[in-house]
């Protein structure tokens, strides 16, 4: 076996937050209007939501919210508060992620210091393994490719509700992973010098996860693959999937707000739809995530530069930039621009998003964990030169040859002292609430139209609603 990876047993009892959180997390207080949202409940803050926006439906907003999505039940948005010509506020979605990270970052706000792990798993992953039916045999597990913070947390919280040994199995792409195997569906990890079999795995994998990990397996995943691929780890089957949400909800009033979307773009297409948006946008792979594959177009020498590159995939997306009042993207629906950071002491603005990380369990949705991200360098009124990566990006994971490394000064956590800095008020995270539990069943809804009745994986459709034939090669049989 191949000396790359080292599989971990977590066992009962050795969760320590120490271990789990950046060093402020643990001690620091939870600002009062974010412990509010998460202790509101559905009931009224669909109440409250209703109440702002008399177009929606409220036993729409009410079913919504009690909705068990089939596929896809944890998810993370990433949104963006802006403005519009007329001053109008909203927060937008950039993308959703399955698999997101934001637990070591999020403050308690319960006794359990365990926090929102201990949320997600007693509240969401265990309902939904007691629920399944026809397991095989074997043990509980966490596949990671990323943030061993994080998922080592969440085996050691696992292990303490099921009170049995889980194992903690390292799933990097590009490696030979000779310690995992498939057999007829079954997930399979040599351990103790042994094939081991898994019934059930709670999945932080985020590269490429559907290059190793079937989107139909008979090992219990949360999130399966296909929630991946229909959205969660695809920007262009999640831009469709929007679309087809907005378009059943529209007679309740309820939309998923996204900025203007081209998607199925071909490399050669790129400088005609950046110039439609008037000579300023966002290009995006479509499969990328943690700030990889994005690219902010606001001069002709950042556009030379993307199409100069080597790129793995033949379709890209291109979206309205979201940017100053003076420079960003013409679309449809006028022009968004950036609220931002209320301003420092140099009355310097900063860009920043909003990740809403939540769960669904028996009774629905749930908040989960929240955390924000500002951008390395403050907005500019004029580009001149500028680079807008530094003034838009707000990821603040940085990949190197050695791998992923993050960049936590630039973290702005939910606490009495780096929330006020974001200018956010209750309505705007009861909104973000909403606009992240409509984004995450707009994906669940297209990932069980991928289904066949027999539960299986209907190829051809996804062919047709992403005809990229670079990543159809990727997808594991």
């Amino acid at each position: 076996m191949s000396d790359d990876h080292t599989i971990r047993v977590m066992s009962p009892g050795q969760f320590e937050p120490e271990d789990h959180y950046y060093p402020r997390v643990p001690n620091a207080l939870l600002h009062p209007l974010v412990k509010a949202v998460f202790r509101l409940g559905n009931e009224r803050l669909a109440k409250r939501y209703c109440h702002l926006h008399p177009e929606v439906d409220r036993d729409a907003v009410r079913e919504l919210l009690a909705t068990r999505p089939a596929i896809f039940r944890w998810s993370g948005s990433d949104l963006f508060h802006v403005t519009d010509e007329r001053g109008v506020r909203r927060n937008v979605i950039i993308e959703t992620n399955s698999c997101p990270s934001g637990q070591k970052s999020m403050p308690p706000y319960a006794d359990d210091d365990r926090g929102g792990y201990y949320s997600l798993i007693q509240n969401s992953f265990l309902p939904a393994l007691r629920a399944q039916r026809n397991l095989p045999r074997g043990r509980l597990a966490v596949l990671s490719d990323k943030n061993p913070m994080e998922t080592t947390g969440y085996a050691r919280v696992i292990a303490d509700l099921t009170e049995e040994d889980v194992l903690w199995i390292p799933f990097f792409t590009g490696r030979k992973n000779d310690h995992v195997r498939w057999d007829a569906g079954v997930l399979e990890v040599h351990h103790e010098g042994e094939w081991q079999p898994i019934r059930a795995a709670f999945r932080y994998v985020t590269q490429k996860p559907w290059n190793r990990i079937p989107p139909i397996t008979k090992t219990w995943i949360y999130n399966p693959v296909l929630a991946c691929l229909a959205g969660g780890r695809n920007k262009m089957l999640a831009a469709k999937a929007y679309d087809f949400f907005n378009a059943e909800m529209a007679d309740a009033g309820l939309v998923v707000r996204v900025p203007e979307t081209i998607w199925d773009v071909a490399l050669q297409e790129v400088p005609l739809w950046v110039n439609r948006m008037g000579g300023v946008a966002v290009v995006k792979n479509p499969y990328s995530n943690a700030g990889q594959g994005v690219y902010t177009i606001t001069s002709e020498a950042e556009l030379d530069a993307f199409m100069e590159l080597d790129h793995s995939y033949g379709r890209f997306i291109v979206q309205a930039l979201i940017g100053n009042r003076k420079w960003s993207s013409r679309s449809r629906e006028g022009r968004l621009y950036h609220v931002g950071t209320v301003p420092d002491r140099h009355t310097d603005v900063y860009v920043a998003d909003l990740r809403m990380m939540i769960g669904a369990g028996t009774d629905g949705f749930f908040p989960v964990a929240m955390y924000a991200r500002r951008a390395r360098t403050p907005l500019v009124d004029e580009l001149d030169g500028h680079d807008s990566w530094s003034m838009l990006g707000t990821n603040l994971s940085v990949k190197s040859e050695a791998g992923f490394s993050t960049e936590p000064n630039r973290l702005m956590m939910m606490d009495q002292r780096d929330f006020n800095r974001l200018g956010l008020g209750l309505d705007d995270l009861t909104e973000a609430y909403l606009q992240s539990v409509m984004a995450t069943l707009a994906i669940d809804r297209l990932a069980q139209r991928l289904l066949t009745k027999k539960r299986t994986f209907r190829r051809n459709l996804f062919r047709t609603l992403n005809p990229d034939d670079a990543l159809l090669d990727e997808i594991m049989a």
